[in-house]
């Protein structure tokens, strides 16, 4: 799966198994989109950078899981919360999820359920990966500008980039959200996709994301 031809070979895997799942799934795009905007009304499609192959930067398009506004972390968040967001981009108990209201819906509220099932990653299907060909079905996360510098060295980004982001990996299969910048375990199990890409570690990523969102392993 390396080389131009195993980049081809990816490339029509990927048209493949997306286009049907896509069309599977767009009663329920539908219907995301009017619930999302009944319920925080506003674009209910976020969009945001981040850095692909090569380094290039591209657009990735999600639903959109939190409240108008959110991106003004410095005034939404506490001090504790936005020491862990800029540690980790990501909290365990986020208040600016659509639905939040108390300590605690963070894990129960209506964007935390998006996010907890990763419908709120079903634009990226028809978008990134099928239309515009900037993300495959697997891969590493499309990462930050920052966080690419943060938590990886020269080399490590060097490889990082040398593959395209994708839908889903392997920290999202097996780990999800148990690994993290903090330990290390996020970068490890990056970097060890990178260097072990092969068809059949796809298949095994694929099916163990739909075991892992049905079984909610590894979510908090």
């Amino acid at each position: 799966m390396r080389g131009g031809l195993g980049r081809c070979l990816k490339r029509l895997a990927d048209i493949m198994v997306a286009l049907p799942l896509a069309l599977l799934f767009a009663p329920l795009s539908v219907i995301l989109t009017v619930l999302i905007f009944l319920r925080d009304p506003g674009n209910p499609f976020y969009c945001q950078h981040r850095v692909g192959r090569n380094g290039k930067e591209f657009t990735v398009l999600k639903f959109r899981t939190m409240k108008q506004k959110a991106d003004d972390v410095e005034h939404v968040l506490t001090a504790e919360q936005l020491e862990i967001y800029r540690r980790e981009y990501k909290l365990p108990d986020d208040p600016r999820l659509i639905g939040y209201r108390r300590a605690g819906d963070g894990r129960c509220c209506f964007g935390a359920i998006l996010r907890r099932t990763s419908m709120d990653e079903l634009p990226q299907l028809w978008w990134n990966v099928l239309l515009l060909g900037n993300m495959s079905l697997v891969g590493p996360r499309p990462i930050l500008k920052e966080e690419l510098a943060q938590h990886y060295t020269a080399e490590e980004q060097q490889a990082l980039l040398a593959v395209k982001p994708g839908l889903t990996g392997y920290w999202q299969a097996y780990a999800r959200n148990a690994a993290c910048y903090e330990n290390g375990e996020r970068q490890r199990m990056e970097l060890f996709y990178v260097e072990n890409r092969s068809f059949l570690l796809d298949l095994k990523i694929l099916f163990r994301t739909v075991v892992a969102v049905i079984t909610k392993t590894g979510a908090k």
